[in-house]
């Protein structure tokens, strides 16, 4: 049982703009009707509800507020206007806040933070919501962010974190958890601002670098779909499991191919945009297989190849890495309909380091693939120097039937 203690909104701290407004690109309008992304991270740092309350949550607070002063936009809202002839925003005004919800709960943190089939209804106990809401001239407002901090008395601490994807892509949040943890370790921004060039967030939209009108084009199927408040997909029906696939067994499955997907354009742009860049910046590329093709023997190098051969042909091509743009959503829908794979996360991005000043993080869970058919979450592997987790969520008799195949890889490998 999780029993919810406070209620509150964190605001910015004083000194940044007042204001900031701004344009979705093409690439963020593309992920404007995607559900939103949700993570647990699971620390174990056994204290009192006393010290929680009095001495942990104050200091989440405070270093959340600084953080934001740094990332503007996520205490803002997504603007999707009433008139479509004008496209949506990204904007914060002064005011405008994130919400923050405090809890306690009685679950199993050992369960919890385990690798094995668990229910995966529960473990939306710890995770917020955003709100969308309707000002006075009719535009809708949707929350870019919103955070939930859980207690496991006596056992751990969970950080809850979802937000929209059209404000930024794993690159862009993974840098604002790791500015917000930083704060909270060393008890200022100080070490963020030594750093700037490298940490601090860059908000230029004309960073990227695309052939006039995409954004039209993207808005014009984006806003034939009403925006609809985000939800979560309960019941599930289904179980959440990890597997770890340590350093030796990646290099046997040619890990260079696998960890260059999903693929980030920031350095393979010309002129590149730097890695702090607060956006969206994905490519895209489509790799199409016959199913009984790719469940045969030869089903992974077939994969394999597939893959390598779209990132060698378009996304390390600075010149047709973002070609064709103009169809990808026409592309995307179709395939949607059909069997269709998604991954949550990257090889490259490492949560596990994410330090609030009490350790590494115990366990990450993606519980956006409970919004897909079939999908994966990757990282790096928390346990495993050098590995890479993969989670699934899936029917317990489809879950037990991977389980087994994972094992009898594994032991073959």
């Amino acid at each position: 049982m999780t029993i919810l203690l406070e209620s509150c909104q964190i605001a910015p701290a004083p000194g940044g703009a007042a204001e900031l407004s701004l344009p979705m690109t093409f690439i963020d309008i593309f992920w404007l009707h995607f559900h939103p992304i949700r993570r647990l991270l699971f620390y174990e740092f056994p204290c009192s509800k006393a010290y929680f309350l009095e001495t942990l949550v104050p200091k989440l607070k405070e270093s959340l507020s600084l953080a934001l002063k740094h990332y503007l936009p996520l205490a803002g809202n997504l603007v999707y206007p009433s008139n479509t002839e004008t496209k949506p925003i990204i904007r914060y005004v002064a005011g405008e806040s994130v919400s923050v919800s405090i809890a306690e709960s009685a679950n199993d943190f050992d369960n919890l933070v385990g690798n094995h089939a668990r229910d995966a209804d529960q473990f939306y106990d710890f995770m917020p919501q955003l709100q969308l809401t309707t000002d006075e001239s009719g535009d809708k407002l949707l929350q870019l962010l919103a955070v939930q901090v859980t207690l496991f008395p006596g056992r751990g601490v969970c950080i809850g974190l979802t937000n929209h994807h059209s404000a930024g892509d794993a690159n862009s949040i993974v840098g604002f958890l790791r500015s917000w943890a930083s704060i909270s370790k060393h008890g200022g921004d100080e070490e963020l601002l030594i750093t700037q060039d490298e940490s601090l967030p860059l908000f230029d939209r004309s960073l990227i670098k695309v052939r006039p009108g995409l954004d039209s084009i993207y808005w014009n199927y984006a806003k034939e779909i009403p925006l609809q408040p985000p939800s979560f997909p309960l019941p599930t029906n289904r179980v959440r499991a990890t597997y770890v696939l340590n350093q030796s067994a990646i290099k046997k499955l040619k890990d260079a191919v696998l960890s260059r997907n999903p693929v980030d354009s920031r350095a393979r742009l010309d002129p590149p945009v730097p890695g702090n860049y607060f956006g969206n910046c994905l490519s895209y590329g489509m790799v199409r297989i016959r199913h009984q093709d790719l469940v045969g023997n030869e089903g992974f190098f077939l994969a394999a190849e597939s893959i390598a051969d779209v990132i060698k042909n378009r996304v390390n091509d600075k010149e047709k890495i973002f070609a064709g743009a103009e169809n990808w959503l026409t592309e995307v829908g179709p395939v949607t309909q059909s069997r269709f794979f998604a991954v949550s996360g990257s090889a490259r991005v490492d949560l596990y380091s994410t330090d609030f000043g009490w350790g590494k993080v115990r366990k990450l869970e993606t519980l956006s693939i409970d919004g897909e058919k079939y999908a994966m979450s990757l990282c790096k592997a928390g346990a495993s120097e050098g590995g890479l987790e993969v989670g699934l969520s899936l029917p317990k008799v489809k879950m037990d039937a991977f389980a087994a195949a994972f094992a009898d890889g594994i032991k073959g490998s």
